[in-house]
């Protein structure tokens, strides 16, 4: 059975700044895509790294107009190989820990966290 969740998209109020951030908490290499369609003139696109083909899912930081970041929608869960040590970067990158490491015992660990952009994402590891 594959993941239900494929594709996820965190919207953002400062694009530049939530690039920044993700980059530094999570250290990987955010890819700009151009929308060049006149429905979406406004919109800025970065995607995270991904395999279209591969297992699991990934998404983008989307700036658009219509769509406002804030806590309170879809909580997505980024895969972690240490929590403790993502959670070192969090509020040099200017976010917040909302919740620390926390034991699920047989589905792993989980940290919650605020971007830049008021925007209430996880972390979970299987350590």
């Amino acid at each position: 059975m594959k993941n239900t969740v494929n594709w996820f998209e965190i919207y953002t109020s400062d694009f530049e700044r939530a690039k920044k951030f993700y980059s530094t908490v999570l250290q990987c290499k955010l890819t700009d895509l151009s929308v060049s369609n006149d429905r979406h003139a406004d919109m800025q696109y970065t995607t995270f790294p991904h395999n279209l083909n591969g297992e699991g899912s990934s998404g983008a930081l989307v700036k658009l107009n219509v769509a406002q970041p804030g806590i309170g929608g879809t909580l997505v869960y980024f895969n972690s190989e240490d929590i403790d040590s993502d959670l070192t970067r969090v509020e040099a990158a200017g976010g917040k820990v909302i919740r620390p490491k926390q034991n699920l015992d047989d589905f792993g660990f989980i940290a919650l966290i605020e971007d830049t952009e008021g925007n209430m994402i996880g972390l979970r590891s299987t350590k």
